[in-house]
């Protein structure tokens, strides 16, 4: 169907957008912020982007679909805070390797998503359904909201909450719902504060007393500023409509074939909603990290290694996914297992310091496997060595072989060693610091 113009696609919008009614109220879950009114609130989570910068292990697999911890996704923590959060409507978009995704998320289940009225739907990219701009893969999370505009009309949340689905936290999302609603915002931005230094990575925000968003830079070269946004939003659907349709005019015509030009939600979406003056800021507690580059994955891997982090271990707030069952892991005579996490069915006979073994991950005699992380089903044999490695499932390591360096600098992505999925190294080979193996390859 065609994009309406923005005063129709306004004037469709049912009052309840706007006038923010306590219909369809649910109770809260223990611990959950029980005084917030549940109407209609509607997630999207958007979980279609290739994740280039993890490379080749992201060639055959959606980047959400991503191990974590052994025995979780990433897609499980966008998921599992939802569910937990009280939040039964949720969309997750998939596009690149969205099939294997889809199978991945076993249709809400795992999250009490599967039933007959919301839970959990699959956006898939589309042909036939409008012009050239609205149709196919999107060229940026903003250009998708773009192309699920009537969508989200036809659906008629009073809030929308959009989100990403690559890093590692705990958020009860209903609380950034209370802060949009407490404010009147068109837009409410979820913040953390990281390292200064790092925030070249992200958007960076800056707000009032009142937490009016003042500043906002996407990326910047140089941040002033460690508060940055954590791809947790909630957006007021009329005004995010009106705004998509003004950025789609004014950026469109100059645009490429099938690209709206919206890019980004901070090249041109946030910016705009900053300007308009109703952005304001809600700040995340706890833990979170992005885990988009192989050195800050290995790095959210060594943090959930030597401590919790309040991620794990409330009983009333779990991390849940689709998990297969399998036996005990086995730790061996002669095995050495230190500051490390062994998933269901591993089994070490040799080495393991400050790593991650997927489930069915044997470690041989005499092998050494040493910050690491290794997927499901790989085998390390006998004599072989794993150092600041990343080694994705099914994958052989023969006897004696090696695979990274001990001198590698944590802080340089492009020093951590990358072995694509169903790879085998023969006896004997040495991969440096930093190499990177296609998925399938034989060296």
């Amino acid at each position: 169907m065609g994009s309406p113009q923005v005063d129709d696609v306004v004037a469709a919008v049912p009052r309840s957008l706007v006038a923010m009614p306590s219909a369809r109220v649910h109770g809260a879950p223990p611990g959950h912020c029980a005084d917030v009114a549940r109407s209609h609130v509607l997630a999207l989570v958007q979980a279609g982007g290739a994740g280039g910068r993890m490379d080749v292990l992201t060639r055959e697999r959606a980047k959400p679909a991503l191990p974590f911890a052994g025995v979780f996704q990433l897609v499980d923590f966008p998921l599992s805070n939802l569910a937990n959060s009280g939040i039964t409507d949720v969309w997750l978009s998939v596009q690149f390797q969205g099939a294997g995704l889809g199978e991945e998320v076993a249709n809400g289940r795992p999250w009490d998503l599967d039933r007959n009225r919301g839970g959990l739907r699959l956006l898939m990219p589309q042909e036939g359904t409008g012009g050239t701009d609205e149709e196919g893969f999107a060229k940026g999370n903003a250009d998708e909201l773009y192309r699920f505009r009537d969508q989200v009309v036809a659906e008629a949340p009073e809030a929308l909450v959009v989100m990403s689905a690559d890093h590692v936290y705990t958020f009860d999302v209903m609380d950034a719902v209370a802060t949009h609603r407490r404010t009147g915002a068109e837009c409410t931005i979820v913040t953390t504060i990281i390292p200064t230094a790092e925030a070249t990575d992200h958007a960076t925000v800056e707000s009032d007393d009142d937490g009016r968003v003042t500043g906002f830079a996407y990326k910047p070269e140089s941040p002033t500023t460690g508060t940055v946004a954590t791809e947790i939003c909630v957006y007021e659907p009329a005004a995010l409509v009106r705004v998509l349709e003004e950025l789609h005019r004014e950026l469109g015509a100059d645009a490429g074939e099938g690209d709206t030009g919206l890019g980004d939600y901070g090249e041109h979406l946030l910016p705009r909603l900053v300007g308009r003056g109703k952005v304001f800021e809600h700040a995340m507690k706890g833990y979170w990290k992005d885990l988009g580059q192989p050195h800050k994955y290995l790095a959210a891997h060594r943090d959930v290694i030597t401590g919790d982090l309040g991620v794990f271990d409330d009983p009333d707030w779990p991390i849940m996914g689709h998990q297969q069952q399998r036996a005990a892991a086995r730790v061996l005579d002669g095995a050495r297992v230190t500051d490390s996490l062994l998933s269901p069915g591993a089994a070490v006979s040799g080495t393991v310091i400050r790593s991650v073994l997927g489930p069915g991950v044997v470690v041989e005699q005499g092998a050494l496997v040493r910050d690491s992380v290794v997927f499901q089903d790989t085998r390390i044999q006998e004599g072989a060595r794993l150092d600041w490695s990343v080694v994705d499932r099914d994958c052989v390591v023969e006897p004696g072989a090696e695979v990274g360096s001990g001198d590698t600098d944590p802080d340089d992505s492009d020093a951590i060693a990358l072995v694509g999925r169903g790879s085998r190294i023969g006896a004997g080979v040495t991969i440096p610091g930093g190499a990177r193996l296609e998925p399938g390859t034989t060296a």
